[in-house]
């Protein structure tokens, strides 16, 4: 969830710690003052009365500064802070209810204990799977933390990782090829790892600036844009759900051969070694600059065989950079790009129908995202609420296995040729287009006919999809529909549908009505509801040149109601005749509906159709 939406939901006082770390870097003077400075000259009473979408920006342009502000907390080695980021920045962890955090945190805690125990025995013992020389790697790095942390206790001080030996130990760490877990494990048993109590494990999460935590809904977010900034500090280049498409393109000897490097049961299945190496984190760049090749293959064979897997692979075209080091970043950036793009890829509707398929072609589908992701409702299948994770229709289909993906594609008819995984996104790309076919249906809230037609929502969102099928309509009728405009129009009293600009101060008002009921009949109602938005237009110094209300149909009594008004320069227009005046357009000449045709009281398709005709 974007960092703005978090902050629209909660009070003041639970974002109090994050507002004090920001307002700190700000007195220091950070790189980008002055961009800040610019932001927070529109408030007289600094950064708590300025709106959250600024927030938002000002923690952007602060990012670098808040990174080093995290790292220095990593000097107190007693904080666990590597284990709860590690939690935190997991795909699908960013939103969880108290409870579920505190499990997933007593389980990493028995997970590492467990790992501590087969660590030591593997030192111990001569049989073990650890070749010598990957003993010796781990004895170094284990004598120079040990040096680190008994060195103040030695010395009657506070036991503490200075930043100094802070970065000699990360160096350390880097030249030896340790992996995160590897680290980690290493870590803690030097230092017994101890279960802290979960609300002083949240308070110091909060305090740091890292989560957020609602009192009243009892539950932690974690913004996306500081999930990306935590796995820098972590040093994670990509989310593990690139990681995992990346992966996924190597042969199981490949994958062997990493697991072999770090320590990894090669026993388990293929796709539990996969979420072994991720869950290990293995440096993404060191498994592209080393682990996935031959040990004699040449730098040429290596840039080769990058080249396929991005280009044959991930469909990445011409990837940019002529060392292999360039290639990798450039790889890193892309990944970092797609994550930060908000598209889904494909309609919301789409992502909505391809779950509802999935789930019925795959009934155990729901059940793995569930668990792969630490989801903690029961039935996980639903767009809007994936998409909070940031887990679009890719993340989803990259988790399903080869024979699964196979038996989608052939119970739904879809496109066998090709890469499959584009060939199921682009068969859902156009369910905007199923729902303009029943555009009428959604207009009369018939959801019985639209179930029959493959379309499945709930009856509270009719209202707010029929307004954005007439905005698509408009669009496609080549009018600028100006959300801009009509939002600063706007008031908490008004709300304006839909707003047209046709330029020079001037607009079309247009307003959507949804009704079960045949014969749309409350003139009196909707004539208030339109003379206050006319009247808030007149304010602005616009001039309106017609309201258009859009509904299923209008009684008698409403059109003769209407025809009697004076006030207002109103026509009405069905649904049905909306959708075939949009029909008629695309097949004729016109780039831009010709607005004059708005002239009748209720429009007369047969009259529109015929102009747009000759």
């Amino acid at each position: 969830m974007k960092l703005e939406k978090i902050l629209d939901k909660l009070g003041s006082i639970e974002k109090n710690s994050f507002i004090k770390i920001i307002d700190n870097i700000i007195s220091k003077n950070p790189e980008n003052i002055k961009k800040i400075d610019k932001i927070l000259s529109t408030s007289d009473k600094g950064l708590k009365s300025v709106d959250n979408q600024n927030i938002s920006n000002i923690f952007t342009l602060t990012s670098n500064e808040f990174q080093e502000h995290i790292k220095c907390e990593f000097q107190e080695i007693s904080s666990q802070l590597d284990i709860l980021i590690d939690i935190i920045t997991r795909d699908g962890n960013c939103i969880m209810k108290q409870d579920w955090f505190s499990r997933l945190y007593e389980n990493e805690i028995k997970h590492l204990k467990g790992r501590i125990k087969i660590l030591n025995s593997d030192f111990e013992n001569d049989k073990s799977e650890l070749s010598p020389s990957r003993k010796r790697d781990y004895r170094i790095y284990k004598a120079c933390l040990n040096t680190a942390y008994y060195n103040d206790i030695e010395n009657n001080r506070d036991a503490k990782i200075s930043s100094d030996e802070l970065s000699i130990i990360l160096t350390l760490t880097k030249q030896l090829g340790l992996s995160q877990e590897e680290e980690k494990l290493i870590n803690y048993s030097i230092l017994p790892i101890k279960k802290l109590d979960i609300q002083d494990v949240i308070k110091s999460l909060k305090n740091i600036g890292i989560i957020f935590y609602s009192n009243k809904e009892n539950t932690i977010y974690v913004a996306d844009e500081m999930v990306r900034l935590l796995r820098k500090v972590r040093k994670k280049e990509v989310a593990e759900k690139f990681y995992r498409r990346t992966l996924k393109l190597l042969r199981e000897p490949i994958i062997n051969q990493i697991c072999k490097e770090y320590n990894i049961d090669r026993k388990i299945s293929y796709s539990e070694k996969i979420e072994e190496v991720i869950k290990e984190g293995v440096s993404f760049t060191d498994l592209l600059l080393e682990d996935i090749y031959k040990s004699e293959s040449t730098l040429t064979e290596r840039k080769k065989v990058l080249n396929e897997l991005c280009e044959k692979g991930l469909n990445i075209k011409n990837l940019r950079g002529s060392t292999l080091d360039d290639k990798i970043s450039s790889l890193i950036e892309h990944f970092e790009n797609v994550e930060r793009d908000e598209k889904v890829g494909i309609s919301l509707d789409g992502f909505d129908k391809l779950l509802n398929e999935l789930n019925k072609s795959l009934p155990k589908l729901n059940k793995q995202i569930k668990s792969q992701f630490e989801l903690q409702d029961e039935y996980v299948l639903k767009a809007n609420f994936l998409l909070d994770y940031n887990i679009k229709p890719r993340d989803i289909l990259d988790l399903i296995v080869k024979q699964d993906i196979t038996k989608f594609i052939k119970d739904n008819g879809i496109k066998q040729r090709g890469d499959d995984i584009l060939n199921i996104l682009e068969h859902y790309k156009d369910v905007e287009n199923i729902y303009l076919e029943n555009y009428e249906n959604v207009a009369y809230r018939n959801l019985n006919l639209l179930k029959e037609n493959g379309i499945t929502v709930k009856e509270s969102q009719l209202g707010l999809k029929f307004e954005e099928l007439t905005k698509v309509i408009f669009i496609g009728l080549g009018f600028n529909v100006d959300d801009v405009l009509k939002n600063q129009l706007n008031t908490k009293k008004d709300m304006i549908d839909i707003l047209l600009n046709l330029d020079n101060n001037e607009i079309i008002i247009v307003e959507c009505k949804t009704s079960k009921e045949r014969g749309y009949n409350k003139f009196s109602t909707v004539s208030r509801q339109l003379k206050s938005y006319q009247n808030l237009a007149l304010k602005n110094d616009l001039r309106i040149v017609k309201i258009l209300l859009v509904a299923p149909e209008f009684s008698d009594d409403f059109v003769t109601d209407c025809e009697m008004d004076t006030e207002m320069n109103l026509s009405l227009v069905t649904a049905s005749t909306l959708s075939n005046i949009f029909e008629a357009f695309k097949e004729s000449k016109y780039e831009e509906f010709p607005h004059v045709l708005f002239r009748d009281i209720v429009l007369n398709e047969e009259r529109i159709i015929k102009a747009l005709s000759k």
